[in-house]
């Protein structure tokens, strides 16, 4: 989106037409609704800007669920928000602590002080990005003097009153639609001015969740937050947001379900022994975190291999920081074996899952030739150095 779309968007007709049209789930929605448009005689520059929102409010529904259907967006600004209900954690953080007006710097689309607002903190939100802020403002308009909404750099930014900052750099280039990633030396603003800033008054810094943890540290409090299975975020704290004693932490949600595991340190992993009646797979936010071995510990299990994470147990337990496995045999991890030996047990719907080994599962499936009434998982693994397929059902 640019300017021009932009300002026709904002417009008592442009928003008006926005709230008439369906959600649009296809492309062929897409053509249909923009062959009416245009047929109506509306402006290309409104046509593309309503139909364009239309289409991403569609999609962020999974991430701000029907509060979508009244906000703006940018396709990278969608992508690269934080989900509401994550949102609402953290600021959670910042109420708890006694802090009352935030910065949130680099504030995208808003969905990170949406969530400050809405625990009433006041906030100062600031992109970088013209149009990315007139969307922003948009977004926090109905919370009225308790947000400020600014076009500016993170580093311009007068901090004169806040007592907080939540900090999201731009880790990708410029734009609205197809961006790239970049290094933490060319983030805007910089990974070493973020951490400056960090020590100087409380902060929480959102990252991607693959960041290089020798960047990390060591007097921040690391937190890595998983959302139904897919791991979102690196969170850092600072000052009265770290918790006293935590470095390490793990926070898994699944649904409405939120729990976490905290740790001062990297927990040392469990030795590895022999597969045994159940397996289990560590959410990714306790791998990210090298929590595995805090989670082995309260299943009574060990790894697969010392090297890959997968745990293994012969006793019935389960927990929220793992998806557990009842383990039915080892198979045959050639395809050609393996494709009869699944024929034999009447197996035509498998998930595959693989670790520490090179295999493109879409690929392999199609080498197995699967059909059959039953359902399994198939793990794919090294232990050692020999490949291994396990079949699986899950818990």
């Amino acid at each position: 989106m640019d300017l021009a779309e932009l300002g026709a968007l904002l417009t008592r007709e442009g928003l008006a037409l926005l709230d008439t049209l369906p959600p649009l789930e296809s492309s062929d929605d897409v053509a249909r609704v923009v062959t009416r448009l245009r047929r109506d005689g509306h402006s290309p520059d409104l046509v593309s800007a309503v139909v364009g929102q239309a289409r991403l409010r569609t999609r962020a529904r999974a991430k701000f669920g029907d509060l979508a259907e009244r906000m703006l967006f940018t396709r990278a600004g969608l992508e690269q928000a934080t989900r509401l209900p994550i949102a609402a954690r953290h600021a959670a953080r910042f109420r708890d602590a006694g802090l009352s007006r935030v910065a949130d710097l680099g504030c995208g689309i808003g969905g990170d002080a949406l969530g400050l607002a809405a625990l009433g903190l006041r906030v100062v939100a600031v992109d970088a990005d013209e149009v990315t802020a007139g969307i922003a403002a948009y977004n926090l308009a109905p919370f009225g003097d308790d947000v400020e909404v600014r076009h500016g750099t993170a580093e311009a930014t007068d901090l004169d009153g806040v007592d907080a900052v939540w900090l999201d750099p731009a880790r990708r280039t410029a734009g609205h639609s197809e961006t790239t990633r970049t290094r933490p030396e060319d983030w805007s603003p910089s990974l070493d001015w973020v951490f400056d800033l960090a020590q100087r008054m409380p902060a929480g810094i959102k990252l991607g969740p693959g960041l290089d943890r020798t960047l990390i540290p060591d007097d921040l409090e690391a937190q890595w937050v998983s959302a139904d299975g897919s791991t979102v975020e690196l969170v850092l704290w600072s000052g009265v947001l770290a918790r006293p004693g935590v470095r390490r932490a793990a926070l898994v949600i699944r649904g409405d379900a939120a729990h976490e595991l905290t740790s001062a340190q990297d927990a040392a992993d469990e030795p590895a022994r022999e597969l045994g009646a159940y397996l289990h797979e560590p959410d990714g936010a306790v791998i990210r975190a090298r929590l595995i071995g805090e989670v082995a510990r309260s299943l009574q299990a060990g790894m697969l291999d010392e090297h890959i994470a997968y745990l293994t147990s012969d006793e019935a337990l389960t927990s929220p920081f793992v998806s557990t496995f009842r383990v039915r045999e080892v198979l045959p991890a050639d395809p050609k074996a393996l494709s009869k030996a699944l024929r034999d047990r009447d197996i035509g719907r498998l998930e595959i899952k693989k670790r520490g080994v090179d295999l493109d599962p879409a690929v392999f499936r199609t080498k197995l030739k699967l059909r059959g009434a039953g359902s399994a998982t198939l793990f794919v693994t090294r232990i050692g150095t020999r490949r291994t397929a396990i079949l699986a059902d899950r818990v």
